[in-house]
């Protein structure tokens, strides 16, 4: 029997997924272990080869250790090395704040102290002709000082490399004969694009980052050897594609995202079996919620993210609080919203969910790990929607009273309200908070979130899916098998993909349409031999084109995707097209259009398809009803049933699906079936 597998770390879960040669889904949750990541997984494996021994030939992986390096501060020693004039550029960075009238805001520490930003003369054109040559004694200097410090990570970013990386390349080279342990990142490789900043924060976390995430890599497939697991490991970049661990280990920074990326990829395979042409992705776990965007099976990208801000706040206008990493990231918006979201009072009285929260060590109060603040899970369990018995089949039993306790003592006495109302209100008050972070993905994209489906996983999505659905008028929620592992799920129906940039600045309305064909074919060549690289022949690979665009005198760009023949008559249609989808309106036909950059993405696809035709609804133990309080109806006898219940028949709110990884709501007035598929759809009204 063959096994693939795919692993998740969360907050407080790490998920794993595999499907056996014969299209079997087999899952296993263990608690996540903050202080060495690698022993969950070690942990999880074990349990599920027991249960399903066979050869396992992929393991695919999203992690956090990346994100957590750069949040955390705990990124190698790194250096920057830059053009004479430029050292200062990571302080000044582009200008924008995340607050506008905070006069205490003080903008993030550099990741490269001052001291160890070195300059060496040297000066290119943006054309790549060299107006100052490279002077070597400034770089003999530079790599003195990057030996005394005993430097781990290096990054090398000079003037208008992206057009002529000659001096970046002599640079790199002399380091590395003087210095052949230090890890170097050099800017002409990680981000071959005009502006700065952009492109020098993005060499700098890759080095800040690298160090580590390659010793985790490293770590983690000497563990998968030691239990006899051969197969190659993947992981998932920001991007939605897989890379192999020897990219990742190299270009870390394209995987800094890697976590939430996987799910959203999941949705858009889903979609695409469902024939779904919109769907919002609602994950929802122990720490956070996010959200995301599918149109047509395709997800949207975002070109540039910033990484060690903290959680966004749902609005992509408040940027600034963290560090600028411009490579294409899958477009989510972010709440510090989850199962584990500590409820409480602020020094005002007013009540706050999040963004901190209790993690999985020592997790909500009814886990009875020593957790003494209460938590949205404590309130759902509160309120009945949780099942005491115990959460992961029944394996993590959960302490009722203990959590009701906690909401009287923090919550409910102080408020003079009953316990029912402070634990509801404060469900109320995170589902406000997510509802941020779906109009975020939806109406700051121009698009009516009433137009899409509400594609619900993660641990806490399907319990809240519903009333969000309800709120901002989205009529069906579709709560895909195995919503608490769907993100692991994900990386089992992802495809291998690499992105391509390059920088082109031209007016379309003069520009060469033979230089635009050019660079083109040269991203495309080099993203199919990497792909050739990764095991993928020549008919297994898809290639998606796109251009950056915007109107003469913009600041910004956005994303146009390029089809059949391309001229640059077609690229400018294309981006009033998108323009106006984006913003609400295109300028006329006489405003030039200016093209700044060209994107294309190879894609390797798998022999056969990944994703199953049908997953088996699975049965589960648990009551037949359970009282649970509503505010429209108190406390009320709520049929209890699993999705093999389910699928007899369609049943009327209220409602609660019980399942291994997760709980669905079904609310007064909603209606609940199973399709073809396996999915729980919800119709809320």
């Amino acid at each position: 029997m063959t096994l693939r597998i795919g692993i998740d770390i969360g907050g407080t879960f790490t998920d794993l997924v595999a499907i056996t040669g014969d299209g079997r889904v087999v899952t296993r949750k263990t608690a996540s272990t903050p202080g060495d990541y690698g022993e969950g997984i070690v942990s999880g494996l074990t349990a599920l080869l027991a249960d399903e021994p066979g050869t396992v030939t992929d393991v695919l992986h999203a992690t956090t250790v990346g994100s957590n390096t750069v949040l955390e501060g705990k990124g190698a020693r790194t250096a920057l090395i830059a053009t004479r004039g430029f050292r200062d550029i990571l302080e000044i960075r582009d200008l924008r704040m995340p607050v506008l009238y905070d006069i205490t805001w003080t903008k993030p520490r550099a990741l490269v102290e001052r001291r160890l930003r070195l300059e060496v003369t040297e000066k290119m054109r943006p054309d790549g002709t060299v107006s100052v040559p490279l002077d070597m004694d400034s770089v003999a200097a530079a790599i003195e000082m990057l030996r005394r410090e005993q430097v781990q990570g290096l990054a090398i970013c000079l003037l208008h490399s992206y057009a002529n990386p000659a001096h970046e390349q002599a640079v790199a080279a002399a380091v590395r004969a003087a210095l052949p342990d230090v890890a170097i990142s050099i800017s002409s490789e990680i981000l071959p694009e005009i502006k700065e900043y952009p492109r020098t924060s993005t060499t700098v976390i890759n080095a800040y980052v690298q160090p580590v995430v390659r010793a985790y890599i490293t770590a983690l497939d000497a563990r998968l050897r030691a239990l006899g697991i051969e197969a190659p490991l993947q992981l998932m970049q920001s991007n939605g594609g897989l890379a192999s661990a020897a990219f990742a280990a190299a270009m870390p920074a394209h995987i800094i995202e890697s976590g939430p990326a996987a799910g959203v990829v999941g949705g858009a395979a889903l979609a695409r079996r469902l024939n779904e042409p919109r769907i919002i992705t609602f994950d929802m776990g122990g720490t956070t919620a996010k959200a995301g965007l599918v149109e047509n099976a395709e997800v949207l990208r975002s070109e540039a993210i910033e990484v060690g801000g903290g959680v966004m706040v749902g609005s992509r206008l408040l940027v600034g609080a963290g560090y600028m990493l411009k490579l294409p990231a899958i477009d989510l918006a972010e709440v510090g919203a989850g199962g584990g979201s500590i409820c409480r009072l602020d020094a005002a009285g007013a009540p706050k969910v999040g963004p901190i929260s209790a993690g999985a060590d020592p997790g909500p109060v009814c886990y009875g790990r020593g957790g003494i603040s209460p938590t949205i899970t404590d309130c759902n369990l509160v309120l009945g929607y949780l099942d005491p018995g115990g959460l992961v089949g029944g394996s993590m039993k959960l302490d009722l009273d203990a959590a009701r306790a906690a909401v009287k003592r923090d919550l409910a006495t102080p408020m003079g309200c009953s316990v029912e109302d402070a634990a509801f209100g404060m469900l109320r008050l995170a589902s406000a908070t997510m509802m941020r972070a779906i109009r975020a993905v939806s109406v700051e994209r121009g698009r009516d979130p009433r137009q899409f489906a509400l594609l619900a996983f993660g641990g806490n999505g399907p319990l809240f899916a519903a009333g969000i659905a309800r709120e901002l008028g989205i009529a069906r929620v579709i709560i895909p098998p195995l919503p608490g592992v769907f993100s692991a799920f994900g990386l089992l129906v992802a495809d291998a993909e690499h992105h391509g940039v390059r920088s082109l600045r031209t007016r379309l309305d003069a520009a060469d349409p033979d230089r635009i064909a050019t660079a083109l074919a040269e991203l495309e060549t080099a993203g199919a031999a990497q792909l050739a690289r990764d095991g993928f022949p020549a008919a297994r690979q898809q290639v998606r084109r796109a251009a950056l665009a915007r109107y003469v005198g913009q600041s910004s760009e956005i994303e146009v995707p390029l089809i059949g023949a391309v001229t640059p008559a077609g690229i400018a249609e294309a981006f009033g097209v998108e323009h106006e989808r984006t913003y609400g309106f295109r300028a006329p036909a006489s405003e030039p259009v200016e093209l700044t950059g060209l994107s294309v993405i190879t894609r390797g696809m798998a022999e056969r398809p990944r994703l199953p035709e049908r997953i088996p609804p699975f049965a589960s133990t648990g009551p037949a009803s359970r009282r649970a309080w509503f505010p429209n109806g108190g406390w009320t006898d709520t049929p209890v049933v699993d999705r093999a219940g389910l699928a007899a028949g369609p049943r009327v709110g209220p409602l609660i699906v019980q399942e291994y990884d997760a709980t669905c709501l079904v609310p007064h007035g909603a209606t609940a079936k199973v399709d073809g598929f396996g999915n729980i759809v919800v119709g809320v009204g």
